[in-house]
């Protein structure tokens, strides 16, 4: 067994001779929330897509759970219960809160979908969306449309549709994108809520959430790690200081 729920062990992708990702080694703990930061171009992005095998990586290998699931297909990873949310949100507008959880929650059907199955299954999937739509603050906004609803909602509701894949490892990509200050305060306290159970690895460039969220901070450089460390000591890195920090970022 192994301490780490995820590692990466020098995982490089490289296009024509450029590096997006260079000997990137990454080890989270179980329930723990690890921040990945860096200024842009850094390959943030670029080593969320080689975890949930959106890209294929150039070497390296992933190991979730002790396992190497550097060949393992997408759809596979995220039954293992590696599961990412996107920086747009990502949810089926013309339908209500409800029925977007719902749909989520046919995963656990295999590869079967409850359209047409009987009122005694709906009705199960209906009390299980409730409960993640009142975990994430949503409870009242059931039966809202989810066109109708404000951009911090969405947000929140893209996490219950996430949530409900029953997921061990969450990868946020950017959480914060787009939202005012008020739902930046609600989506933290609502990422430290769902943490509390599970392990989160998120890309966000708001500093002030990065600094009250993370237990660990790494952080990335021109596709590679340039350092590591919890927030107070990052801030006394002068690599940092130079290659984020001092970029205006926040």
């Amino acid at each position: 067994m192994t301490d780490y729920l995820l590692e990466t062990r020098s995982l490089t992708k490289h296009y024509q001779g450029f590096y997006a990702v260079n000997d990137v080694s990454l080890k989270i703990r179980e329930r723990t929330i690890h921040a990945l930061i860096g200024p842009n171009g850094a390959g943030k992005t670029t080593c969320f897509n080689l975890l949930t095998k959106f890209v294929a990586p150039s070497t390296g290998k992933i190991l979730f759970k002790g396992r190497d699931i550097t060949h393992v297909p997408a759809a596979d990873v995220a039954r293992l219960g590696m599961v990412r949310s996107f920086q747009i949100s990502a949810v089926f507008p013309k339908m209500t809160a409800l029925e977007n959880v719902c749909v989520a929650l046919q995963r656990h059907r295999g590869n079967s979908f409850d359209f047409w199955r009987s009122r005694r299954v709906l009705d199960g999937n209906k009390a299980k969306a409730r409960e993640l739509l009142d975990q994430v603050g949503l409870g009242a906004f059931a039966e809202t449309v989810a066109a109708d609803m404000a951009y911090g909602r969405k947000r929140a509701l893209e996490l219950a549709t996430t949530l409900a894949l029953d997921p061990e490892l969450l990868l946020l990509d950017e959480p914060m994108a787009g939202l005012g200050h008020e739902d930046v305060d609600k989506i933290a306290m609502l990422i430290q809520r769902v943490a509390r159970d599970r392990t989160v690895l998120m890309v966000e460039h708001n500093l002030k959430v990065v600094s009250s969220l993370s237990d660990v901070i790494t952080v990335l450089a021109r596709g590679q790690v340039l350092a590591q460390g919890n927030y107070a000591e990052l801030l006394d890195d002068t690599r940092v200081q130079e290659a984020y920090l001092g970029t205006g970022h926040a």
